[in-house]
């Protein structure tokens, strides 16, 4: 016999609905004027590109073991794609690794039709428009949240979170009925336990430095350091991780 219960399978209808309510969200009216005006003001190598220009829902394996949090979608990145963490360095950085550690089928992530799988992994972020400069005020996290916290439920097989920085992880330590007992100071490579799953295994969250492209070019985070984490990941939940 297993030594759980076994997880609810994954609710497609749930995630439908969600996602549905994620990209049809106009709640900041600064988010919306931004990630707008980013459509309209295009970039040199994406002038005849149409943008997705909405919020982004999570995207992945819903049966996912680990699931990557990051911060937001990207101006000319996600907001232009339609997909997180797809269409710009950073993504660029984390999807290379995630096929290294057989977790992606694919090197790339350029767009939504590019043939990207993830297997055992679950992408996703507390706030689902692109801020200016990278920072969301707290009045907008605290209206995205419901949304990471639908996600996280509606998640049931995740059984290690991986922030991507110190705004996913804290993101993720707000969550509630997630964090369990005192908040370990983010650092990369830190650990700290939370709450059983419903079915009463253990989860764990697991932190990195974010993969953006100031961290990768000032060797802050480098291939290998972030392949170590995803090992680690892997090795925490079951999955084989980096051959």
């Amino acid at each position: 016999m297993p030594p759980f219960p076994a997880p609810r399978p994954p609710d497609d209808d749930a995630f439908a609905s969600l996602g549905a309510e994620v990209t049809g969200c106009r709640a900041c009216q600064r988010l919306v004027a931004w990630r707008e005006q980013a459509a309209t003001d295009r970039r040199g190598g994406h002038l005849g590109e149409s943008y997705w220009a909405r919020p982004l829902p999570g995207f992945g394996d819903r049966r996912a073991r680990i699931v990557l949090v990051g911060l937001a979608p990207a101006a000319h990145g996600g907001n232009r794609t339609g997909r997180m963490f797809t269409g710009d360095r950073s993504g660029d950085f984390l999807f290379a690794a995630l096929h290294r550690a057989g977790l992606a089928n694919q090197p790339t992530s350029t767009a939504l039709d590019d043939g990207l799988a993830l297997t055992g992994v679950y992408v996703t972020a507390p706030v689902r428009c692109a801020p200016p400069d990278n920072r969301p005020t707290i009045e907008e996290r605290d209206r995205c949240a419901p949304f990471l916290a639908r996600e996280v439920t509606l998640l049931t097989r995740a059984r290690l979170f991986l922030a991507l920085g110190a705004y996913g992880y804290e993101a993720l330590w707000r969550l509630p009925g997630l964090a369990a007992g005192r908040r370990p100071k983010f650092g990369h490579g830190v650990e700290a336990e939370l709450t059983p799953s419903p079915e009463g295994e253990p989860r764990t969250l697991l932190c990195s430095y974010h993969p953006s492209q100031r961290n990768v070019f000032t060797g802050l985070l480098t291939p290998e350091m972030f392949d170590g984490v995803l090992a680690r990941a892997c090795g925490l939940v079951g999955l084989a991780g980096p051959a």
